[in-house]
């Protein structure tokens, strides 16, 4: 039976709930009532920015689409951008918006664009969760406010934020981002607290409603760890960052320093009701050729030419809007510090021959990131480390991400690296 409990000294009106895990396994490393179902509040705009992420990657919109505002979505109440009925904006801005500011209008008008209608964007945004495993959660809409049925738990949220993190890399520093421009103006990031306070914070989205209380799934890295930590039902923005700071140092104190990555499994379309909905009516982008050598890491020389040769033959075959070099130009912002003096290692190797050849093959899989880095070879004690240079603070760590979403070994090289 849920009842109110006290945390920090304070009733919580909303009950609580946590789940704690590590984000390259997937382990759980605390829970207390993550399976109950409880209102979501703004957390909900994960699944809604997910949708969109999907939609953009399937083609079926572009990040410059112009979105016509209804006024169904200018009548959301706040948190919102502002947006007026009739209103054009291009779809990044209602992107930034809804992650960052947690814009209602934003969040609604995404729903719109792709689905044409609030109500039929929340059914695929349900359909996304139970293929995603998210067995308790159901969305009403595309925003969080309080609706009958608007449901979910803090396992759910767990599991989305975690494929938000391998499904998305591309995307994923837009969470946090301490402010962004929305087009219209520039709006502050909701978890921007959190995210100055705690060492490693860099997402994931915040949520409230007086039904939810105080909601946040955060995301932390240090070293080669990240936790993901999941509360429901905090009192106040303070006391929920503070036991949100204590549930991550709980993940860092519990999890191994070194566990294999086990990547989560992308969402199952084919199966559950009406999910096959969204595979039937969704457009079919033609893979780039940089992404149908995805498998080049553990290629032959004669493999890798051919693959090489394919690509360069395709150079000239039209894509779709949807290019992972477009998503990256809402998520990436130019370095502050160190300019492209940052590099990545890929690991060492025996002879330099070899370490060219995975170079190569790595630049062939992840060039939506390494396509201006410079490839570097540098003889060291016990090998020859495979380095790609030239690349900003920011271009590193996204393309790090993206590599050990891979399974493929990445450290980022600081500008004396």
């Amino acid at each position: 039976m849920m009842i109110a409990v006290t945390i920090g000294g304070q009733a919580n009106a909303a009950p609580y709930a946590a789940m704690v895990i590590d984000a390259r396994s997937g382990e759980v490393l605390h829970s207390r009532n993550a399976d109950t179902p409880l209102h979501p509040a703004s957390l909900t705009k994960m699944m809604t920015l997910y949708v969109v992420f999907d939609a953009v990657r399937r083609g079926e919109i572009g990040l410059d689409t112009p979105v016509k505002i209804s006024k169904h979505a200018a009548s959301e109440p706040p948190s919102k951008l502002g947006l007026r009925s009739g209103q054009t904006i291009a779809l990044r801005y209602l992107i930034r918006a809804a992650a960052v500011k947690s814009a209602n209008d934003a969040a609604t008008a995404l729903g719109e664009a792709i689905e044409g209608s609030e109500a039929a964007f929340a059914r695929r945004m349900t359909q996304t969760a139970k293929a995603m495993g998210m067995t308790r959660t159901t969305f009403k809409n595309a925003h969080g406010l309080t609706e009958a049925g608007h449901l979910s738990t803090a396992r759910d949220m767990t599991t989305l934020g975690r494929q938000l993190f391998y499904d998305f890399p591309e995307y994923y520093n837009l969470f946090s981002r301490r402010s962004t421009n929305a087009g219209v103006t520039t709006v502050a990031n909701t978890n921007r607290r959190f995210l100055a306070a705690y060492n490693g914070a860099d997402g994931i989205k915040t949520g409230y409603t007086r039904a939810a209380g105080f909601n946040l799934v955060a995301s932390a890295e240090r070293g080669n760890e990240r936790i993901i930590a999941t509360m429901f039902g905090g009192t106040s923005t303070a006391q929920r960052n503070a036991k949100v700071a204590e549930l991550l140092d709980m993940g860092f104190s519990r999890a191994p320093s070194q566990v294999a990555i086990s990547r989560p499994a992308a969402p199952d379309f084919t199966t559950g009701t009406g999910a096959s909905a969204i595979m039937a009516s969704s457009l079919r982008p033609h893979a780039r050729p940089a992404l149908q050598v995805a498998g080049a890491i553990g290629a032959s020389e004669t493999q890798l030419a051919q693959a090489v040769n394919q690509a360069v033959q395709q150079a000239s075959v039209p894509v779709p809007v949807a290019r992972p070099d477009d998503a990256l130009e809402v998520v990436t912002r130019v370095s502050t510090s160190g300019g492209r003096h940052w590099g990545i290692n890929v690991g060492k190797y025996g002879s330099r021959h070899q370490a060219e050849s995975v170079l190569l093959k790595t630049a062939l899989v992840e060039i939506g990131t390494l396509d201006t880095a410079l490839r570097k070879v540098v003889q060291g004690s016990g090998g020859y480390e495979a380095n790609f240079v030239g690349m900003t603070q920011d271009g590193a760590a996204l393309a790090c991400r993206r590599l050990a979403a891979r399974d493929v070994e990445c450290n980022t090289l600081g500008p004396t690296g």
